[in-house]
């Protein structure tokens, strides 16, 4: 059995996410397909260049007041970014080109206390780098790679195939050709996988 956990590291309900779906799916036996991709290429296509919840404040507003609800709900530090959101270029790649690497995880889990619970630039080579030493990857090799035209290629191909799957947020969860939206939807895209047998 095995879920699709598309994410994109700006994403802020992405981070409480991120942050539980190891110990959710471990429970239930099922395993986890890491899938980052870009939203704002899919944001793109609907017609805004910024964050909706940057276009329409209020939205933001209310955001920030349910993800620290959120967070404190599930014991998660939370500290709202100074710029949001922030470019997860970098990490996207280097997750996209590394995905079956088993530090994969807990790096994932890095970048975005990185970014939500400490404030630093997601965008830094420096922040990455620090990310991946404290997994034991191969810093060296990994921060090459990221930046090769396959990596690049791969994380695009991913955010097309995002796209052309109907994802239109983040996180969202795939479950064979079930798509599940939302931070709180994810403990019933697991059992969806359990009684799907996926």
């Amino acid at each position: 059995m095995n879920i699709e956990f598309w994410f994109d590291y700006a994403s802020t309900y992405s981070y409480p996410a991120a942050m539980r779906i190891e110990s959710v799916a471990a429970d239930n036996n099922v395993s986890i397909v890491w899938r980052p991709f870009l939203l704002g290429a899919i944001f793109n296509k609907q017609g805004m260049n910024d964050s909706p919840f940057n276009v329409y404040p209020a939205k933001g507003e209310y955001m920030w007041k349910d993800m620290a609800r959120i967070c404190n709900d599930s014991n998660l530090p939370f500290s709202r970014p100074k710029t949001f959101p922030q470019n997860g270029l970098l990490a996207a790649r280097v997750t996209t080109r590394f995905s079956d690497a088993p530090w994969v995880p807990k790096f994932v889990r890095l970048v975005y206390s990185a970014n939500f619970e400490h404030n630093q630039d997601i965008s830094s080579s420096s922040v990455i780098e620090r990310c991946l030493g404290a997994v034991g990857a191969d810093v060296s090799l990994v921060m090459r790679e990221a930046v090769t035209a396959e990596a690049k290629l791969m994380l695009r191909e991913q955010t097309e195939e995002a796209i052309e799957r109907g994802i239109f947020g983040a996180p969202s969860f795939y479950v064979g050709s079930e798509l599940f939206w939302g931070n709180d939807r994810l403990e019933r895209a697991i059992k969806w996988a359990v009684e799907a047998n996926i």
